[in-house]
């Protein structure tokens, strides 16, 4: 007699949802959340009163000249319409968007348009990317200390505090968060 071949496959397939769409989900997810408590919440920022006010993993804008200001979004900025910008180097279009966006940033920082750092002026691929280049970061610290009235030393020094190094000194470049640099601002402002 011979075995009804529907049976192992519906074992096989209960084993696949259960052991690893399940069993395998919440046992990382557990282990992540151990391990890595902050990184597993989504590395949130929160005021001192717990109210969540952005991500170290998500771009945000910042209003004023007081503020480092991160990379141009695609996306707005919503995280839930992460996306570049999706033209080709070659489309006239991106062309005329960086040529613009050089031209402002140049205005803003008072310097010539070939200063301007291309992270300034281009989206990430998701369009939410919260680092920018060491360059583009410096290019902003004498407007940031105009802003707040400080010198551009004391600028500076908070963000050489924040630098990041290469990933394991090897992978990526150096970079800034741009959230975590303002959080740094304003904490000095606050400190007595």
């Amino acid at each position: 007699m011979h075995t009804p071949l529907w049976r192992p496959a519906i074992g096989l397939t209960l084993f696949g949802l259960l052991g690893t769409g399940l069993l395998y989900a919440l046992l990382a997810t557990s282990i992540a959340g151990t391990l890595f408590p902050e990184q597993a919440d989504g590395s949130l920022v929160r005021d001192a009163d717990g109210t969540v006010r952005g991500s170290l993993l998500l771009a945000q804008p910042f209003a004023g000249d007081g503020y480092f200001q991160a990379r141009p979004s695609a996306a707005g900025y919503d995280p839930m319409a992460a996306a570049g910008s999706n033209l080709a180097r070659s489309n006239p279009e991106l062309a005329r968007r960086v040529a613009a966006a050089t031209a402002a940033v140049a205005a803003r920082e008072r310097v010539a348009p070939a200063q301007v750092p291309g992270d300034l002026v281009t989206a990430s691929a998701s369009g939410l990317d919260p680092q920018l280049s060491p360059a583009a970061a410096r290019l902003q610290v004498a407007r940031v200390a105009r802003a707040r009235g400080w010198p551009p030393q004391r600028v500076q020094a908070l963000l050489e505090d924040q630098l990041q190094d290469r990933q394991w000194g090897v992978f990526g470049q150096p970079r800034v968060n741009v959230v975590a640099l303002n959080r740094a601002l304003d904490a000095a402002a606050h400190a007595p």
